[in-house]
């Protein structure tokens, strides 16, 4: 009984400090934050997204298509068919014509022309094995310089630091107003009662600890009740 009492004790112990956990300030504005700070990457990524399809309005595929494909290091980087065009890339244009020309030579042109489906068999099986990038399909095996992505990064991260920057900026100045309204309003009431004005410390002389205050207080109430 003694084991389950313990048990019992400590499971309303976790629950209660989770509880207190959740209702502090600080998670639930964390959530808050990540929830807002999702949603904003949705605007600036859809904003992107449109400065780059402006500024590549001239480059064949836009973004997307701003690929260096990599050389082939091994066979197994080459392509499916490089004696048919079928390499490490391809234009999205000739897609059809590799796709005929591959099942051509895996079924023989008769084959192909007694059943024409066979070529959608081949485009899929073409299309499987490489990624489209703009207007150029690039072979999965070969390395892909993408820097339509990086630029994509790279502008959205400056976007995000210029935001926040004004941000942080606008919150500043919002507190040292405000600082200086509460300063100006203590000043004011320090005038009507020049009696409560702290007295500041001799220089040289270190300020007061807590303990000394105290210890001024529990006199100056000793002595008052003399």
């Amino acid at each position: 009984m003694a084991k389950k009492e313990k048990k019992a004790k400590k499971g309303k112990g976790l629950w209660a400090e989770f509880k207190e956990f959740i209702n502090k300030g600080n998670a639930f504005m964390l959530a808050v934050g990540v929830v807002i700070g999702g949603a904003f990457s949705a605007i600036v990524n859809a904003f992107v997204n449109i400065l780059m399809s402006l500024a590549t309005w001239a480059v064949p595929g836009g973004l997307a298509g701003l690929v260096t494909v990599l050389p082939a290091l091994n066979d197994a980087q080459r392509g499916l068919n490089e004696s048919l065009g079928l390499g490490g890339s391809f234009a999205k244009g000739e897609l059809q014509t590799l796709a005929t020309a591959l099942a051509n030579d895996t079924y023989g042109e008769a084959v192909v022309a007694a059943n024409p489906n066979l070529i959608e068999s081949v485009k899929g099986t073409i299309t499987a094995n490489y990624t489209l990038h703009g207007t150029t399909y690039t072979y999965n095996m070969r390395a892909v310089i993408d820097w339509g992505a990086l630029i994509n990064a790279v502008i959205a991260f400056i976007i995000i630091a210029i935001v926040l920057f004004i941000i942080v900026k606008v919150v500043n100045t919002v507190q040292r107003k405000n600082e200086e309204i509460k300063a100006k309003a203590q000043e004011a009431y320090y005038e009507k009662h020049p009696e409560e004005r702290p007295v500041p410390p001799e220089p040289g002389k270190p300020a007061p600890t807590d303990v000394e205050l105290l210890a001024e207080i529990r006199d100056l109430l000793k002595a008052q009740a003399k």
